[in-house]
């Protein structure tokens, strides 16, 4: 996944310098090194978003279980107390 996030980054890199050249109606391939640059940015944020995206699932998923442990307690304590 990150592979594919990376080259996808990539790709989008390149499209906005060519489409932002285009634009200003510069030549594609004004400065190739920009591209190179461009490229490695979005590279760089794919994979960031897919890092944060597996933070965020570990979070939720400590979020879940703290949330089930705490209604466990919360209607099994009350359930005990009625039964005796």
């Amino acid at each position: 996944m990150v592979t594919t996030a990376g080259l996808l980054g990539a790709g989008m890199g390149l499209f906005v310098q060519l489409y932002s050249n285009g634009v200003r109606k510069l030549p594609l391939m004004r400065h190739p090194w920009e591209h190179v640059l461009a490229m490695g940015l979005g590279s760089a944020f794919g994979n960031a978003v897919v890092k944060w995206e597996d933070h965020l699932q570990v979070q939720l998923d400590k979020l879940i279980e703290d949330a089930k442990t705490s209604n466990n307690k919360r209607y099994l304590g009350t359930m005990r107390a009625v039964e005796d």
